[in-house]
């Protein structure tokens, strides 16, 4: 038997729900032994790192909201299936006879491209300060106050900021993370 050929399409889902309709796509396809059909289900995220409670605290945001990326041979009933499923709304489609589209694979090279540079990335690229830039603490018990950045530890990744506290000029040591630019 030859291959099935498989092609990259764009499913809708519910906002907030794209984990939950990945799950129902693939288990829907193995309970139907259906799973040479739909070869990959992914959700392209990035890791994002906050500063919460002084804690800096990583958590993936989704690329496209409301959308997964499925390989698949939309044959027979497999479209339908898919179609059908909790938190789906459909494939992007064109025209008036709602047949869905591949993506092109350039556009599939760029996306796959994307999700795999930030998986190889493993911690974020922190953007560099520059000493006399103007910054603004954004977490911590000088939340608000404006500064200039003194000193820079690349590796230890603080700044060193000058910042007015009741008319006086104070040096404060900062995490890259508990300052904006301004």
């Amino acid at each position: 038997m030859s291959e099935i050929q498989k092609k990259w399409y764009v499913v809708r889902a519910a906002g907030g729900k794209e984990k939950k309709a990945k799950e129902y796509i693939e288990h829907e396809m193995k309970r139907l032994g259906l799973e040479s059909y739909v070869s990959q289900v992914l959700i392209p995220t990035e890791k994002v790192y906050q500063v919460r409670n002084g804690k800096r605290v990583s958590t993936e945001r989704i690329f496209f909201p409301g959308y997964i990326l499925i390989e698949a041979a939309l044959t027979g009933e497999i479209q339908h299936i898919i179609r059908n499923l909790p938190h789906i709304s459909g494939f992007l489609t064109e025209g008036k006879d709602k047949v869905p589209v591949p993506l092109r694979e350039s556009e599939v090279n760029r996306i796959l491209g994307k999700v795999d540079d930030l998986l190889d990335q493993e911690e974020e690229t922190v953007t560099p300060f520059v000493i006399g830039e103007a910054v603004k603490v954004a977490d911590g018990p000088f939340n608000g106050f404006d500064g200039t950045v003194e000193e820079i530890s690349e590796d230890k990744k603080k700044l060193k900021v000058m910042v007015k506290i009741f008319g006086r000029k104070t040096l404060l040591e900062l995490n890259f993370g508990q300052v904006v630019k301004e």
